[in-house]
């Protein structure tokens, strides 16, 4: 009789043994299996095998003319995990041919994107300061109402905010026009709160709609990433965060609001916390 561990070792080996199989082996093994629409869909795939480091399994379902699950379903038959596993183990079975090394630069490339952006939340919440965080939060409770300006994408994550504070009862309205911003900021009294919402701190209004605050001793608060910029000297009270230098549209401004996003949720999420208890 076999040990335990014997039946477990020939099991791990031969699973090995099938993991090594390459494709058109897999396909030999297998074929009789396959259903009609699932041998057209390895024909197709045969005959376009260069292609498939760079195809997405929506494009191949549409070029094949099978669904998506015929094409997951094929590659699970074949011993495959599905048809991201699939392109993995073709692209180890043609290391040199520069169509498969494709697939690794572009998961790498991924890979740096998701850094990116686990960074930026990261450093961010790293940089938070707890105590100013608390001043804010008291600024904000006994302010009568609240004002947000922003410009760009930042309006995003200003609208969301305005929305969420009024959700909690609190008065609170949101301005992105340029000539409105300039108006507005002349008319805000002092037991009112400003916020802003600005990645590089230097948009021309709101810098000036902060002038305007301060010279008429209005509390303001500034959400930004950058702490040289004339918005984060101008404010009473700031939250920074961090951002990357990377861009994936360096030719435009559409850079990541992502500290932005973190720093208006916790603010909001902190808000909510503390005028709930």
């Amino acid at each position: 009789m076999f040990s335990k561990q014997a039946i477990i070792n020939v099991k791990v080996f031969n699973l090995e043994v099938k993991m090594n199989y390459s494709f058109y082996e897999r396909v030999n093994q297998h074929f009789d299996t396959l259903s009609d629409s699932e041998k057209y869909l390895l024909h197709y795939v045969q005959e376009h095998l260069n292609e498939m480091p760079k195809i997405s399994i929506v494009r191949l379902s549409e070029q094949a003319n099978v669904s998506t699950a015929t094409i997951v379903r094929t590659m699970k038959k074949l011993g495959y995990d599905g048809f991201t596993s699939f392109k993995i183990h073709l692209k180890d079975e043609h290391r040199r041919s520069p169509e498969f090394s494709v697939v690794e630069k572009v998961d790498n490339k991924i890979k740096e994107a998701i850094m990116k952006n686990e960074l930026e939340v990261t450093k961010t919440i790293q940089m938070l300061d707890r105590g100013t965080i608390e001043d804010v939060l008291q600024k904000i409770i006994y302010a009568r109402k609240i004002v947000l300006f922003a410009r760009g994408f930042s309006e995003l994550i200003a609208k969301e905010m305005a929305v969420k504070f009024q959700l909690t009862g609190k008065y609170c309205e949101m301005h992105d026009d340029p000539n409105i911003i300039r108006t507005v900021s002349k008319r805000i009294e002092r037991q009112d709160i400003v916020i802003f919402i600005s990645l590089n701190g230097s948009t021309e209004e709101l810098v000036q709609a902060a002038k305007n605050c301060k010279a008429n001793s209005v509390s303001t608060i500034t959400l930004t990433a950058n702490r040289e910029s004339p918005l984060y000297a101008l404010s009473e009270l700031a939250l920074v965060g961090y951002k990357s230098q990377v861009s994936y549209f360096p030719d435009y401004e559409v850079r990541s609001r992502l500290p932005l996003q973190v720093m208006a949720r916790i603010i909001l999420d902190a808000y909510a916390i503390r005028t709930q208890t």
